[in-house]
């Protein structure tokens, strides 16, 4: 079995910004329950911040809502001045005032502050991937689109994203503006958005695949026990774990994914960047495909 020809550690996010395809996910270095207020070992997080990017992930993904602002505060006061071509990845259009009051707000109004707080929060002059958090079905998705545009337009912005939408969304948004970078829940168990991969993998669109292992990828029920057996045994072989298999998969199979795992701990952040080093082979892929 040969190994797979096909396979790049690096991605150019709108012919641009060149990220390795393995980047980290911020939202836990915030408090609980719910993702909300400041993270309470902050020297500890700002630690495992610095430890990624030695480790060499240049990209970053964090919201607004995520604290919400203090994911931001921490990202910036661990990292900045950041180190040249790394690539803070921020979203809004979300409104949280408490863990258990989320709202969508794609507003005009809403999302120029936003863009607004987070540029003081990173210290940042242009945030180089802002992306929708969610659309808001109570404003014309074009219209929170076209507001992000404007702020593209006025060099706040280099370029725009989108999270949590279908396949039609996508292509609204791509005529009104180019879109770098679509962020939607998938995984080796959750192809439920799959068309909207394929889609973005076509028209070279970066895809950031959030929740990639499940949280429990492996130990969701009676329907992933031959799933489990697939992955146990490929990982068996390269001596690496069944989640690290979960992730190696998806570098493998699209080439526009950018992985964004989260973890509180550098040993889990370790083990999350060695997954760049797997090369499955054609059959091993194949076999995962089917599950």
């Amino acid at each position: 079995m040969n190994p797979t020809k096909t396979f790049s550690q690096t991605f150019k996010i709108a012919n641009d910004l060149t990220v390795n395809r393995i980047g980290y996910g911020a939202m836990r270095l915030t408090g609980k329950p719910g993702n909300f207020g400041p993270y309470p070992d902050w020297s500890a997080g700002e630690k495992l911040l610095r430890r990624a990017i030695e480790l060499g992930v240049n990209f970053i993904d964090t919201a607004e809502a995520y604290g919400p602002g203090y994911n931001e505060e921490i990202i910036a006061s661990a990292l900045f001045p950041y180190k040249q071509g790394v690539v803070i990845a921020t979203k809004g259009g979300i409104n949280k005032p408490a863990p258990d009051n989320i709202k969508a707000d794609g507003s005009p109004e809403f999302l120029r502050r936003g863009v607004e707080g987070s540029l003081k929060r990173l210290k940042l002059e242009q945030i180089d991937l802002y992306q929708l958090h969610r659309p808001d079905s109570k404003v014309p998705f074009a219209e929170s689109i076209g507001a992000l545009a404007e702020l593209k337009q006025e060099g706040k912005i280099r370029h725009i994203g989108i999270s949590n939408v279908n396949l039609e969304q996508i292509k609204e948004a791509r005529k009104i503006v180019e879109i770098a970078s679509v962020q939607n829940r998938f995984s080796i168990t959750n192809r439920e958005k799959e068309d909207t991969l394929n889609y973005c993998s076509d028209n070279g669109i970066a895809f950031l695949p959030y929740g990639s292992l499940d949280a429990h990828p492996l130990k969701q029920g009676a329907p992933l026990a031959n799933a489990e057996g697939i992955i146990g045994d490929i990982a068996g072989k390269y001596g690496v774990k069944p989640n690290q298999i979960a992730l190696s998969w998806l570098l493998h199979r699209y080439p526009n994914v950018i992985l964004i795992p989260g973890t509180t701990t550098i040993a889990h952040l370790e083990e999350n960047i060695q997954v760049g080093k797997i090369r499955l082979t054609d059959e091993e892929i194949t076999a995962l495909n089917s599950m």
